[in-house]
């Protein structure tokens, strides 16, 4: 792969495939993120059946996608592994509990034949169900269970810092991180989700406490209680100061834009363009306001 256009950069920046509308093909979706500037995208396997569909794909299908990797000189870098919320390792159902650790298998094995270096999963135990010690308990089997298939194929997962209490700080994660103790388990910092949870006065020490064990950021803006659908400027998240934080601890880890497309049908190839590029003027800006990312 060419990495001409990247060498000069302090970091990659990608964004997430939701960000462009559903209607286009995985194709047209790699030539609009490469066209707004970005430098790869983070694929998606959420809990919709189409998307976990995904996991299915025979070596022909897989075979199609790589080649439109190579042809675009692109890559996906990372996976979006939000499935686990309809099927969770912590459920009290064992049923369910099996249907997890079936969906963690087949998204490390694609992740591999992609080269996707990193699956990031949802930092719930539960998400349908409530949560109590007994649902931790089994998340905490389930997570020792997907990191030894992780070291088999040498593919890293990644707790995203999550829209909920149970995980919605650096430090929380590293609880679990330090209890399975695998250089392939780490975090996935979401930026605007970190910011609702800690007081700000704690963020440089969150980041400070788990640098080594962040593998990549999200950059997104939330509200209070909040997490997605927040037009960037819209939202409360100070970015210059997290920013500086990841400035200030020489953390160049990829930067994935978290942002959600309308799919209205009516949206045209420029326009979809349009739409994340104008997000990568905004984070651009944000950078400037520390000096720039270097």
């Amino acid at each position: 792969m060419n990495l001409k256009n990247t060498e000069v950069k302090n970091r990659l920046v990608g964004i997430y495939e939701k960000a462009i509308n559903n209607k286009f093909s995985l194709e047209d979706k790699i030539k609009i993120a490469k066209a707004a500037g970005y430098d790869f995208m983070e694929f998606s396997v959420d809990e919709s059946s189409e998307r976990l569909s995904r996991l299915d794909w025979d070596d022909e299908q897989i075979k199609e996608v790589q080649l439109l990797l190579v042809k675009h000189q692109f890559n996906f870098n990372s996976m979006t592994l939000s499935g686990h919320r309809k099927y969770p390792f912590g459920s009290k159902n064992p049923d369910t509990r099996a249907k997890a650790m079936e969906i963690m298998h087949k998204a490390i094995i694609l992740a591999k034949k992609l080269g996707i270096r990193t699956v990031q999963l949802a930092g719930y135990d539960v998400y349908y169900e409530q949560g109590d010690e007994e649902t931790r308990s089994y998340f905490i089997e389930g997570i020792k269970e997907a990191v030894k298939l992780a070291s088999k194929y040498s593919v890293t997962l990644a707790f995203e810092i999550m829209d909920t209490r149970f995980m919605g700080t650096n430090s929380r994660a590293l609880t679990y991180i330090n209890m399975v103790n695998s250089p392939y388990l780490q975090i996935y910092p979401d930026l605007g989700n970190i910011y609702q949870w800690a007081d700000k006065t704690d963020l440089f020490n969150e980041f400070e406490v788990a640098k080594n064990h962040l593998v990549a950021f999200h950059f997104k803006d939330t509200v209070p209680g909040k997490f997605r659908d927040t037009p960037f400027g819209t939202g409360t998240v100070d970015f210059p100061y997290m920013l500086n934080i990841l400035k200030k601890l020489k953390l160049n880890q990829p930067i994935m834009i978290e942002m959600w497309s309308l799919n209205n049908l009516d949206e045209t190839f420029d326009e979809a363009i349009k739409y994340i590029a104008d997000a990568h003027k905004f984070y651009n800006e944000q950078w400037s306001m520390v000096g720039g990312d270097n």
